[in-house]
């Protein structure tokens, strides 16, 4: 039987991995992280560091721990839908001038730049190659909604004590 403890850590582990697929794919395969991009690792940050504090309390709190992962899952997958709109329709901008300042000077953004920095020539209309048939964005959003369907249903699982 599936325990919402189990379940959390299983998140938080995809969670990581999905951010360490992002680090590889920045510093390895030099595709820079626009606004946007920036935004998507927030939220699976938030997924992957909610799961884990709340895996290690008491039922309750882990019911609320999913529930507030849903809700940083669901907005990833905004943000992501918004990505693949601007990718679209490139006449629209992505708002780099008006997001880089402000996301940049966030302390993630100072305490792990390598991770949380917007690059400052990274447009979020970059067209990089598919991976697997799908874009960045496009995975960013199946995983979102993967990851908060997840926790949606681990929120709404009865506990069954024998």
């Amino acid at each position: 039987m599936k325990t919402t403890r189990s379940v959390l850590l299983a998140v938080a582990f995809i969670a990581l991995a999905i951010l360490a697929g992002a680090l590889y794919l920045q510093h390895y395969q030099d595709m820079q992280p626009c606004p946007l991009c920036v935004i998507q690792r927030y939220a699976f940050a938030a997924i992957a560091l909610i799961c884990l504090i709340c895996a290690g309390l008491p039922a309750g709190a882990q019911k609320a721990g999913a529930g507030i992962g849903v809700l940083a899952g669901l907005g990833g997958a905004g943000t992501a839908t918004w990505h693949l709109w601007v990718i679209a329709h490139p006449s629209a901008s992505c708002g780099r001038d008006a997001l880089e300042a402000p996301m940049n000077a966030l302390p993630p953004a100072a305490l792990l730049p390598s991770v949380f920095k917007v690059d400052a020539y990274a447009l979020c209309t970059t067209p990089y190659d598919p991976i697997l048939g799908l874009s960045i964005p496009q995975w960013s959003l199946l995983w979102s909604a993967v990851l908060a369907v997840i926790l949606a249903a681990t929120l709404f699982k009865r506990d069954r004590r024998y």
